[in-house]
């Protein structure tokens, strides 16, 4: 059985890394992509199993991109990784259509917990 497969799309190379490595040390099979373009690209033509995708990105934020994808009728599992945390920040991201919010500064520990639980409901 092949591991799960999961993108993750920050603009900060230091917490796109991290995250990487605490998800690829669970025995995850992890891309990354540096910026929303990107991170939609690699999405919509490669499979993964769920995203993790940041908000605030230059280009094309994560919510443009998450809202691109299910557009197009592409209902992986996205968790949403941002340093927005007012109410009406987690409400959009919600109502665009993401499985999870994970609020930065974060725990790499909730974060794996968070996709474990959206891989275990695919």
């Amino acid at each position: 059985m092949s591991a799960h497969r999961v993108l993750v799309v920050d603009d900060d190379a230091d917490i796109r890394d991290l995250v990487a490595l605490k998800l690829q040390a669970s025995g995850l099979d992890v891309d990354t992509a540096a910026d929303g373009i990107t991170g939609l690209e690699k999405a919509t033509q490669l499979g993964f199993d769920a995203i993790v995708l940041d908000v605030m990105m230059p280009g094309m934020s994560g919510i443009d991109v998450l809202q691109a994808l299910r557009s197009a009728g592409n209902q992986t599992p996205v968790i949403l990784l941002t340093a927005k945390t007012q109410e009406h920040d987690v409400e959009a991201g919600f109502n665009a259509g993401a499985n999870d919010y994970v609020s930065k500064p974060f725990s790499p520990r909730e974060l794996l917990a968070r996709v474990t639980s959206v891989l275990s409901r695919t």
